[in-house]
């Protein structure tokens, strides 16, 4: 019932950026808040940064100063853009949405994940 796409993975030197894009669509009443997630091979899936509807963020300490997510407005999209990106922020990232449907349910969604490759 909602759908999340994402747009902006790819490959990057250590020290570029990049920008990724996460638009939800379905039947949204509201978004409470939204985010990204990312994992790495061989390790668990960690939380990247978060945006609540009310503009409130919450960054994981490995990307304080470096990403900065935005959005989450009435186009129910959120970007992450990504800045001295390092090897190791290799991996592949996940937007998350959490909200109230218009009949009134909770949903928690994920989008099927982006891969993003810095080289060193």
């Amino acid at each position: 019932q909602v759908h999340l796409v994402e747009s902006g993975g790819g490959s990057v030197q250590a020290g570029g950026s990049l920008r990724l894009s996460c638009a939800a669509s379905g039947r949204i009443r509201s978004i409470d808040v939204m985010g990204w997630y990312r994992q790495a091979p061989g390790k668990e899936r960690v939380l990247v940064a978060t945006i609540s509807s009310g503009g409130d963020t919450d960054y994981a300490d490995f990307v304080k100063g470096r990403f900065t997510i935005s959005g989450v407005n009435a186009k129910n999209t959120v970007y992450l853009q990504m800045s001295s990106l390092k090897a190791e922020d290799t991996a592949v990232y996940y937007c998350t949405a959490r909200g109230v449907l218009f009949f009134g349910s909770r949903f928690n969604s994920w989008a099927q994940g982006t891969q993003v490759t810095v080289s060193s």
